[in-house]
């Protein structure tokens, strides 16, 4: 027999309350977005789970896709059958054959208890049929099987299903608002976004272009990054690419090159500041881990930070190096990010950048000209690219 069905369960989204229906609608929908060019699929909800009808669809190809949602705590493959014991060891034996393994446990859930049997009953009846039709050696272990087996038996079915998978977990996408994500092209900022998505809020991108001083390729590389965290949201993301040359120069033309760091930060966050609210994000996002870089430090944070009134989100802040490297890794951006495309903020790094800038300081220097007019100049002329399925088939994206 086929699977049939993928069972997934929600979580952590049951505790929610009175705001459980909205959570769950936004997951049903998620889901649904990701799993689109899989057009033979149907959808059933119940109480704390989903269940997806396969009608002929590929199972392990639907299950990749769900380990990319955010908001599934779990899923199994699944097969419908009639509630006869005879049917439901044949199935429960093919699930121990088809899996690796020399340890099993059947777990039966008895919604219907008009059924003769009782759960332990049903238990020892498929363990035993299954020991003597299995083609392995076998043993059962309760506790920790390497095949777990779970039997949900109602009046006109029985769900049998296979081991669990583990989801994304998390919020779905989208249940947190909107924030814009501040993404150079190097390891830690696809970490903090594809962190930020997983606790439901959805993210737009912001990205400064420095040409000539900046490539196209450094821009693809952005864009490719992109395209690995669409796949865990709703399959869609809005890139806004900030001509940042003219105001960057300018930077480094009217302060000491100790505080230039300090300074062109300041004026990517009022950038940044401008197209959020433009856009209806309520928070940026970016990379920062304390003490990594010399503008990463708690003073040189306090110091850009003051210039906007806006949260700013850090959740690689209190990260290792190491750990952020193994995120990126596991979420497939690590390969893109270590292209050796410079971004703007490596192709003027000074030699001995303040590591506890001032604000006065920052502030005498930023009023030797009129930056603001420029910073208008870079929100206003900023180039928003959508990158959706259709990214890499779009003409002129370069």
């Amino acid at each position: 027999m086929e699977c049939n069905h993928i069972l997934v369960r929600f979580g952590e989204l049951t505790t929610k309350g009175k705001n459980r229906k909205m959570f769950i609608r936004k997951l049903c929908q998620n889901t649904k977005e990701i799993l689109k060019p899989m057009s033979q699929l149907k959808y059933e909800l119940s109480f704390d789970r989903m269940y997806i009808i396969l009608n002929g669809e590929d199972p392990k190809a639907v299950a990749e896709k769900l380990k990319t949602v955010f908001g599934i705590h779990s899923f199994s493959f699944c097969y419908k059958v009639e509630s006869d014991l005879e049917k439901i060891k044949e199935v429960c034996l093919q699930v121990v054959e088809n899996n690796p393994g020399q340890t099993f446990k059947i777990d039966t859930k008895r919604n219907d208890k008009d059924y003769p049997l009782h759960s332990h009953d049903i238990n020892t009846a498929i363990a035993g049929y299954i020991f003597h039709h299995t083609s392995k050696t076998l043993k059962v272990d309760v506790h920790h099987p390497e095949i777990l087996v779970k039997v949900e038996l109602r009046k006109d079915y029985t769900y049998v299903m296979d081991n669990v998978i583990m989801g994304a977990g998390g919020y779905p996408v989208g249940v947190g608002g909107k924030a814009l994500l501040m993404l150079s092209g190097g390891i830690d900022s696809p970490v903090a976004g594809y962190l930020t998505l997983k606790r439901g809020v959805d993210i737009e991108c912001i990205h400064y272009a420095s040409p000539p001083y900046t490539s196209d390729l450094a821009r693809e590389k952005v864009l490719d990054l992109v395209d690995v965290l669409r796949q865990y949201t709703h399959g869609k993301i809005v890139v806004h690419i900030v001509p940042f040359t003219d105001l960057q120069l300018a930077v480094y033309e009217h302060c000491e090159e100790s505080y230039a760091m300090t300074v062109m930060r300041r004026m990517m966050y009022r950038i940044a500041q401008g197209v959020a609210q433009k856009n209806n994000c309520l928070a940026i996002v970016n990379g920062e881990s304390i003490g990594q870089v010399a503008s990463q430090t708690l003073e040189s944070m306090a110091t850009i930070n003051e210039v906007i009134h806006m949260p700013v989100l850090r959740p690689v802040a209190c990260m290792d190096k190491l750990e952020i490297i193994d995120i990126a890794t596991k979420i497939g951006t690590y390969d893109i990010s270590i292209r050796p495309h410079e971004d703007c903020c490596t192709i003027f790094t000074p030699k001995q950048p303040a590591t506890k800038p001032k604000s006065y300081k920052a502030q005498a220097f930023e009023a030797n000209w009129d930056f603001a007019t420029m910073v208008q100049e870079c929100v206003e002329n900023t180039q928003d690219i959508v990158i959706d399925d259709s990214y890499k088939n779009i003409e002129n994206l370069f």
